[in-house]
């Protein structure tokens, strides 16, 4: 009877719940960064799950509030090179 149980809590899934797969390219340490990503491309993500791409080359599908990491350093340089 546990085996049948535990199974059963194991197969269960919540319906309101949703899982994006982690699609980062790179070592991790850009994780730590708000990335400088085309405002279109963003609310294009927002709507179709797809990922984004940084400027620093940085690809994944945004799911965290950006406000809550510093700016990425090379996403800042390739921005301020761009604005000059």
């Amino acid at each position: 009877m546990a085996t049948d149980t535990a199974m059963h809590v194991v197969s269960k899934v919540k319906p309101d719940s949703e899982t994006r797969p982690d699609i980062s390219h790179d070592d991790g340490d850009r994780e730590r960064f708000a990335h400088y990503v085309q405002k279109d491309k963003i609310t294009e993500s927002a709507v179709t799950g797809s990922p984004v791409i940084a400027l620093c080359g940085k690809v994944w599908v945004p799911n965290r509030d950006p406000k809550k990491f510093p700016v990425c350093p090379e996403c800042k340089k390739i921005y301020e090179e761009m604005m000059k």
